[in-house]
């Protein structure tokens, strides 16, 4: 049985970073938003599956996901929303077991924003939350991304509570910004995985 760890945080938390320093110390780490974008390239069952239940506007000329108009769309609708997440939700739980599986290195790392959310801490171990308080998330992804403020705050109203991340992981690293302050963090951790794993 690999020693799976789940790392999430909210959006501007730093879990990016923190993922960054794991794989640099050549941990295998597996990014749920980057799955879930692998799972409706072009030529993906689940892509095909999207375009027969919601039809062709879903695709652009290139053949690939429209990712902006469905965006739009499910937002409008509750209901197409779920039936989207019943395609892709599957097929990226299946892709991420894959390639958890197959990692090579000491223990694999999940690295999702929904971790909670999805259950997709079922398929790990031990959960680790980068935290961050909401003035910092709002002030980091506001600068990053270019995003206004008023979307900002509504992706972190959607998710769930701060508290209730809190109260589901295993260990909590308060990111405060300093890079260097969250890689002291991540260092005993690192050890205390290694250790986990190895037993």
């Amino acid at each position: 049985m690999k020693f799976i760890l789940g790392l999430t945080g909210g959006i501007g938390s730093g879990k990016s970073a923190a993922s960054q320093w794991f794989e640099a110390q050549d941990i295998v780490v597996v990014d749920a938003d980057v799955v879930a974008r692998e799972v409706v390239a072009i030529g993906q069952p689940a892509l095909a599956q999207i375009q027969q239940v919601f039809g062709d506007w879903v695709l652009l000329e290139d053949g690939s996901l429209n990712r902006r108009a469905l965006r739009e769309y499910i937002f409008q609708s509750p209901e197409a929303r779920k039936t989207l997440e019943n395609i892709t939700h599957p097929a990226i739980r299946t892709s991420i077991i894959q390639q958890l599986d197959a990692a090579q290195s000491s223990y694999a790392i999940l690295v999702s924003p929904l971790l909670f959310e999805t259950n997709q801490h079922e398929l790990t171990q031990h959960r680790l939350l980068i935290d961050a308080t909401i003035e910092l998330q709002i002030e980091r992804a506001s600068q990053r991304d270019g995003q206004n403020i008023e979307q900002i705050r509504n992706i972190i109203a959607a998710q769930m509570s701060r508290e209730q991340k809190q109260a589901m992981a295993d260990d909590i690293v308060l990111n405060d910004g300093h890079l260097d302050h969250l890689y002291a963090h991540l260092r005993p951790l690192h050890e205390k995985y290694l250790n986990m794993a190895a037993a």
